[in-house]
């Protein structure tokens, strides 16, 4: 990324800023605005997260707050009510009181002297989700917002459940909130009420685990803030991004396809990072394009911002299997519309372990599979966050405990745009099952690189909202969505449907192994096939990145970054080991020593469905001088067939001593799931 030190605005830079709330409670902030502002007042966006803006997010906020202000704006980064300084408890996602609370920034901002009363709002992951909630408001003065990583259904697709289906990524998400929300203000800035301020925090800080698993089903505790509830309520003009290796770009489509206002989308090859910051590459001058988007909206500049195509996306070309890529090859395409008139939807029949595409009828044939927990080891997280090696593996070993269907080699070259769908006639042994469908990229010699893939919890077949049990050997017609992608196959290379009855640890398992039946000759494929065009428009080219100039942080511990897969073959206990040890950095500028420290651990024992466990400990430390806070939390989920089992430590230390204990012990029946 480029550094850029010559803006066109001057800029001044105010931290420990105090936002009132209407309740008496404070909000910190820390603004950079033109200096120029004071007598010629600009519009501002708001970034409203809760990662603590003087430590955690601060290095990423000098990059990307004062490059904004240098164009002109007062870019705003507030810490959420609980979080970092600010006053209060965070007590869980997108409350009623966050949102409201963010419309009140909103109103506190357009009041300032320096602000010209418009204002918009941008964030990637929790700052896109309110972004886009806060939108659905309509609170006076916000005029568009940038929603990056983030969803518009809290329940269908997000870090919780997919397909119905409990990811471990809920655990572990639930997890590194459950040891953020335990971190201390900074006496530096709130002073000797810091203590108090973070023995509060220890005495409120509940495990969310414990709540999202209350709710299984889609009900009005995930309806609530679900843009995708109504979106006619959302005003102002949206900018949708994501990036293929994220979690998030389902919801760019159903946001171009269904919001009533001015939007765009941008999907990339990236993980969950800001697209200037993009991993794996290229990464693009997304912060040229936010300064064109809020001049146009903010500004009301005619810049030509809305002649882009309403959807521009990396087309990938194909790649060999790696749980890492600094690059993925590829072009920018553009799309007029979402639904895109230049994608058909093929439809191809499931033969026994083949893939048809010439139409022709054989006679119906059934296939069983019941897959080992093994299945799903190397299937990467749910949602890539660059810290590598968290991309799905080559699919051999995978495809080995699932029914395969492979089509002809190519004999030209496939683009597909949008979400694969499998319709599969099946019929399954137990009442509880769920099937996982993954969609590769089979080279000729063989080696399979993950696509795409969904899940379907066959108990919500008729919905998120109405699970019901399935009567063992009936059978039923169910449609598996894929997750969305722009992915060319070579000539000579295979398409690959694989499906199996388990996804561990991506997902959590059934309560017991399941047999299913799939009726090859009744079940298919649809592939959302985009030809290319020797006339195709190509997007207007992406700007190098660049940024303002970081602050200075200084590692004084290096960390430590491992995935490990182990079997033993004596007691049959597998495993998959997570350590992401971000070491001890010193931020300067306020002499702060923070240390990050997570450890996840996936395990079951043979095809024992009981044994499935999964724990997540997070270790945070604090120090300057004297000054010395730790807090550890660890959090361990296991189950029976009925019930699952949570078990939650906090403690807390001051100066080496240990202030605070806590315990949970929790069991929340299963839901169908």
């Amino acid at each position: 990324m480029r550094t850029v030190t010559s803006l066109p605005y001057e800029v001044r830079e105010d931290d420990c800023v105090w936002i009132p709330m209407s309740d008496g409670a404070r909000l910190s902030a820390r603004i950079w605005r033109p200096v120029s502002a004071d007598d010629q007042p600009v519009p501002a966006i708001l970034e409203f997260i809760p990662y603590r803006r003087r430590d955690l997010t601060a290095q990423r906020d000098s990059v990307h707050h004062p490059y904004l202000a240098g164009h002109g704006y007062a870019a705003v980064r507030v810490d959420l009510r609980g979080s970092g300084d600010s006053d209060g408890i965070l007590a869980d996602e997108y409350l009623e009181q966050e949102l409201a609370d963010g419309e009140e920034v909103l109103a506190w901002l357009a009041e300032q002297p320096w602000c010209d009363g418009n204002t918009g709002m941008m964030g990637i992951s929790w700052g896109g989700f309110n972004a886009l909630q806060i939108a659905a408001r309509r609170p006076p003065g916000l005029g568009a917002v940038a929603t990056l990583s983030s969803s518009d259904d809290r329940y269908a697709d997000d870090v919780h459940y997919m397909g119905g289906c409990l990811l471990s990524d809920n655990l572990s998400w639930a997890s590194t909130m459950f040891a953020y929300n335990s971190c201390p203000p900074d006496p530096a800035v709130v002073g000797e009420r810091w203590r108090e301020m973070w023995l509060d925090r220890l005495e409120h800080n509940e495990p969310w685990l414990i709540e999202w698993l209350r709710h299984q089903r889609r009900d009005d505790y995930w309806r609530h803030a679900s843009v995708c509830e109504d979106y006619r309520a959302v005003g102002c003009p949206v900018l949708a991004v994501s990036g293929w290796a994220d979690g998030y770009s389902n919801s760019v489509f159903r946001l171009l396809a269904e919001l009533d206002v001015p939007r765009q989308g941008l999907i990339g090859p990236w993980s969950h990072r800001y697209p200037h910051l993009g991993e794996p590459g290229p990464a693009i001058g997304f912060l040229q394009e936010l300064v064109r988007w809020w001049d146009h909206w903010l500004k009301g500049e005619d810049n030509g911002v809305l002649d882009e195509p309403m959807l521009r996306i990396w087309m990938q070309e194909s790649v060999r299997p790696s749980t890492a890529y600094e690059e993925r090859p590829g072009r920018w395409i553009g799309e007029p519309s979402w639904p895109s008139p230049h994608v058909d939807a093929q439809r191809l029949t499931l033969l026994p372990h083949r893939i048809s595409a010439d139409g022709a009828a054989e006679p119906e044939r059934e296939l069983s599979v019941e897959s080992p927990l093994s299945v799903g080891q190397f299937a990467g997280k749910w949602c890539s966050y660059n810290a590598p090696p968290d991309l799905p593996y080559d699919q051999r070993e995978e495809d080995g405990g699932s029914l395969v269907f492979d089509s002809e080699p190519l004999r030209e070259r496939h683009e597909i745009l949008g979400a694969p769908v499998a319709e599969l006639e099946l019929a399954a042994d137990r009442e509880c099952a769920m099937v996982a469908v993954r969609l590769s990229d089979v080279a000729p010699d063989g080696r399979a690189t993950r696509v795409s893939y969904g899940l379907l919890n066959l108990a919500h077949r008729h919905g998120h909202d109405r699970p019901e049990p399935l009567v063992p050997g009936e059978r039923y017609r169910v449609r598996v969505p894929l997750n969305g992608v722009a992915q060319a196959f070579p000539a000579g290379h295979r398409i690959r449907l694989a499906i199996s009855t388990s996804y561990w640890p991506l997902a959590w398992p059934p309560p017991e192994p399941v047999r299913l039946s799939v009726f090859a000759g009744s079940s298919t494929l649809e592939l959302p096939v985009r030809p290319p065009r020797q006339d195709e428009p190509v997007p207007t080219p992406f700007g190098e990145p660049e940024g303002a100039p970081p602050i200075t942080t200084t590692r004084v511990r290096p960390g430590d970054g491992r995935w490990t897969v182990s079997r033993d073959l004596v007691d049959y206990h597998s495993a998959l080991e997570v350590v992401k040890d971000l070491g001890v950095v010193r931020f300067e500028d306020i002499g702060l020593d923070v240390h990050r420290n997570a450890y996840e651990k996936y395990e079951w024992v043979r095809d024992d469905f009981g044994s499935v466990r999964g724990s997540v400990d997070w270790t945070m430390r604090f120090a300057r001088g004297d000054w010395d806070v730790e807090t550890t939390t660890s959090t361990t989920l296991t189950c029976t067939p009925t019930e699952f089992h949570v078990h939650a430590r906090l403690d807390g230390y001051e100066g080496g001593q240990r202030v605070v204990s806590r315990n949970w012990d929790t069991r929340i029946p299963r839901d169908h799931v």
